[in-house]
């Protein structure tokens, strides 16, 4: 068997590839070590010789999810997973490992061999990709976010008044704190007024406060949260909701940059920047009296729209990676992804709930995950049961789309089930990938 693995041309072969190779026997004892699996561990051929493997990468699967042992267990290959080993030096060294079944010339298992490929140089691509595509704390690589980030550079070094459109969930209160952050007010306080949830008969009080005497439990005078911003910003959440009748003084503040306390008799200057937002349709409040008209063009002085998560459909795997590695770092747990299953039941999801239903998803499955790896049990049941609901009684697929389908499968398999490298090998892009996958079922 050592013969086998040493022979003058398969070591030849071996040694001048760029994967590491490393082969094992029935005791776990490596029996083959290729020069790119030297330089990866810091072990030499000699020294790894002999020893067993869990002694050489130093893998916090080996004691629990060895992929390796699974493939000898199951009699299946396991192809092109990631994870992370401590090499010799104690340096994290990323790969990505393929783990096969070895076996005699009658079929009989005799160890396994595993390759190892060096993923340091594309993790750091991949971050700069990652954050080509990050502006501040919002992620996204649609058109009409590219478009957007590229207006909020622009608009946030100003004073200008801005209108965020949107519907729920889109991140209009994210938006509005990364153009405080990027403005120069940042070092200033960030007021965040949510409109609809103040009373109408408390409305004015609560935005400009009162004197003491003003009404019958005004004990003391007491400051509004527009001079609680003075000297920053002001949000204005929901602003669709305010009162007709107090809108005539928020329109002052805008024109004059002043205000009156309930109760004074002299107008307060303030200086603020104001950002708006609404998920409702401001001009059709307009037409129905509902909004002031004069209040309406003065808000949108700048328009910025943000779309539904519906129509930036191929932002959602950079925000399940966000919002992956930002629940990961707060639970303290590492993970390796998303399995291929749980990657198609939030990608087939429409997400009505937007972004913030996306990161609800994701902290669910993070929460209950048990594995380095989200799996589709890891979701909120009401995704897999839509889902369920949805594909029990597929439409059977002409002969034509069967073959495309089993060839679309081979090539996913081939590559783990990750979107962008089939996508690479396909030449096309991910959004069309995924609406093959969608249309052939998988």
């Amino acid at each position: 068997m050592d013969g086998d693995y040493t022979s003058i041309g398969v070591r030849q072969v071996l040694d001048s590839v760029a994967v590491g190779v490393f082969a094992v026997d029935h005791d776990w004892r490596i029996s083959f070590f290729n020069r790119e699996a030297e330089r990866i561990t810091g072990y030499t051929a000699d020294e790894a010789l002999g020893m067993q493997c869990r002694d050489v990468f130093g893998s916090q699967r080996c004691a629990k999810r060895c992929y390796l042992r699974k493939a000898i267990k199951f009699g299946k290959n396991v192809i092109k997973v990631r994870l992370e080993i401590l090499n010799r030096h104690k340096r994290r060294i990323p790969l990505e490992i393929t783990a096969a079944v070895l076996r005699d010339e009658n079929g009989k298992v005799v160890g396994g061999v595993e390759s190892l490929l060096d993923l340091t140089a594309r993790q750091v691509l991949e971050k700069h990709v990652r954050q080509s595509y990050r502006f501040a704390d919002m992620v996204g690589r649609a058109p009409a976010m590219r478009r957007l980030f590229d207006t909020v550079k622009v608009v946030a070094s100003t004073n200008a008044t801005l209108l965020l459109q949107g519907e729920t969930g889109t991140g209009k209160d994210i938006l509005a704190r990364v153009i405080h952050n990027l403005g120069e007010r940042a070092s200033g306080p960030f007021v965040k007024v949510n409109c609809a949830a103040i009373p109408a008969n408390l409305f004015e009080s609560e935005l400009f406060g009162y004197r003491k005497g003003a009404f019958t439990d005004a004990k003391a005078d007491r400051s509004g949260l527009f001079a609680r911003a003075e000297g920053g910003t002001i949000f204005l959440d929901e602003v669709g909701d305010i009162p007709l009748e107090s809108q005539a003084k928020l329109l002052q503040v805008l024109d004059e940059g002043i205000y009156l306390p309930l109760g004074a008799t002299e107008p307060e200057n303030v200086d603020v920047r104001l950002l708006a937002a609404t998920n409702r349709n401001l001009a059709a409040k307009v037409s129905c009296g509902e909004f002031r008209s004069d209040l309406y063009y003065r808000l949108r002085v700048v328009e910025l729209h943000l779309p539904p998560l519906r129509e930036r459909h191929g932002d959602i795997p950079l925000l399940l990676d966000h919002f992956l590695a930002e629940f990961a770092a707060t639970t303290g747990k590492n993970f390796d992804g998303f399995e291929p299953e749980a990657f198609q039941v939030l990608l087939a999801h429409d997400y009505p709930g937007n972004v913030r239903e996306l990161r609800h998803v994701v902290e669910h499955g993070v929460i209950l995950a048990s594995e380095e790896i989200v799996r589709a049990r890891d979701l909120p049941p009401y995704l897999t049961r839509d889902r369920g609901a949805t594909t029990a009684q597929p439409a059977p697929l002409p002969d034509s789309h069967s073959a495309e389908r089993a060839e679309l499968r081979r090539i996913l398999d081939a590559h783990g089930w990750r979107a962008a490298e089939t996508a690479r090998t396909l030449g096309v892009h991910r959004s069309t990938l995924w609406r093959r996958r969608r249309k052939l079922g998988l």
